[in-house]
């Protein structure tokens, strides 16, 4: 169901955007919702870290119009109301997490307190130890809570959970989900196709300069008719792109995967070629194959 005008926390309407007039974003127009997390993926150089600078003030479009707030986002009213969790960041390695987080609350008129900050953030135990003793993952954890010090309504998360074991990765799933659920409008960039699967409620693909996909994550790959097989085998990928259904090889050291159309007729030909096969899994194609069929028929659409 859309949101109504007033759920409508950012917007780029019409927006380009150069550099030493090379064209990055063309036309581009995107609205972001509260209560979503929007998951924005594409190649390099796609113009993700562009929409993001723009919405967030730091940079400023050549045309078209850019809102936070149905204002200007360099306004300070506006900024107050955005946390950013950048991926490249320090802190203040003499300030233990407790003092660092504090210190950044102060410059918000409506902070959280310092101790809720640190339980939301899943620091508690962390409070007293300096910021220079922090493992990469711990300092990833204060960073996210020197975005949600000031209870914004939008939150900007550059690669979230960098330096993160599988379980802090899921805890912080679990933040984010939350901050959403309660009406934070969340816009995420990641290169970790699981973690946009399992976060976003909207996932936005960009290639040069462009929308070329935006849907829900089953919706996106659903774009993608087949499943993957993922394999060991001696036959060359030369071999196995031949195979009846396949649309895709991917060899990755020892390990290969096939992306098909039809999953039986692949399997039968491959025990066919390699009678000695015994190493396979069957799943439904991913995320990450989705994105790489949609950008790579794109490409072929350009050419």
């Amino acid at each position: 169901m859309p949101s109504a005008p007033s759920q409508i926390v950012a917007r780029l309407e019409g927006v380009a955007k150069s550099y030493a007039g090379r064209p990055v974003l063309k036309d581009f127009n995107i609205a972001l919702e509260a209560g979503s997390v929007v998951a924005l993926l594409g190649p390099n150089g796609a113009g993700k870290s562009t929409v993001a600078g723009l919405i967030t003030g730091r940079l400023a479009a050549d045309a078209g119009a850019v809102t936070l707030f149905d204002r200007d986002p360099r306004d300070a009213e506006a900024r107050a109301r955005m946390g950013v969790m950048l991926q490249a960041a320090g802190l203040p390695e003499a300030l233990t997490v407790a003092e660092a987080v504090s210190l950044h609350a102060g410059y918000f008129k409506r902070r959280l307190k310092t101790s809720d900050i640190l339980e939301q953030a899943g620091l508690t135990a962390l409070a007293k130890r300096r910021c220079d003793k922090l493992s990469g993952g711990e300092q990833r954890r204060v960073h996210f809570a020197l975005a949600i010090a000031g209870a914004p309504d939008f939150l900007v998360l550059d690669e979230p959970t960098t330096g993160f074991d599988p379980e802090a990765r899921r805890a912080m799933w679990r933040l984010v989900r939350e901050k959403a659920d309660a009406g934070v409008a969340v816009l995420l960039a990641t290169h970790h196709m699981d973690e946009a699967d399992a976060l976003a409620d909207r996932i936005v693909v960009i290639a040069d300069g462009k929308i070329i996909a935006d849907g829900p994550p089953a919706a996106i790959k659903a774009k993608v008719a087949g499943s993957t097989i993922r394999i060991r085998t001696t036959l060359s990928p030369a071999h196995l792109q031949m195979l009846p259904g396949a649309a895709k090889v991917d060899q990755r050291g020892a390990d290969t995967a096939i992306l098909t159309t039809n999953a039986r007729a692949t399997l039968e030909a491959l025990f066919s070629a390699d009678p000695a096969l015994t190493d396979f899994e069957v799943a439904s194609a991913s995320l990450e194959d989705a994105l790489a069929d949609i950008i790579a028929n794109t490409v072929k659409e350009a050419a």
